[in-house]
């Protein structure tokens, strides 16, 4: 998968749009309705990485679990895992920590809705 695929799935499937806050290559995705990043997308060393944030027991499991997710890179560690797109973590579960991301951005009372 490439790094504008996986941008393409989110924009297609998430109230969010595209930013570049940091530098030129890193694509932050920001909900629209309060302009909380919930992913950040790039390449680093050959590899597609995202940060995604995690609710913290999660993220210590999930690191256990798998080769290709790790503690945030540049962000906070107990909050963010860094996901390793072609590595041993399935697209499915690539899949729903993105959506888990971003419920955890939105505001409650739009949840669900």
């Amino acid at each position: 998968m490439t790094k504008k695929e996986v941008i393409e799935y989110i924009l297609e499937h998430f109230d969010c749009y595209e930013d570049y806050p940091f530098d030129e290559t890193t694509a932050v995705m920001k909900h629209t309705m309060n302009n909380k990043m919930f992913a950040l997308v790039a390449i680093r060393n050959d590899a597609l990485y995202i940060n995604l944030k995690c609710d913290p027991d999660d993220a210590l499991t999930l690191r256990d679990s798998f080769d290709g997710i790790s503690e945030g890179y540049h962000m906070n560690k107990k909050h963010w895992n860094t996901v390793v797109v072609d590595s041993d973590v399935p697209f499915e579960l690539v899949e729903k920590l993105i959506q888990d991301s971003y419920d955890l951005v939105t505001p409650k009372s739009k949840r669900g809705k």
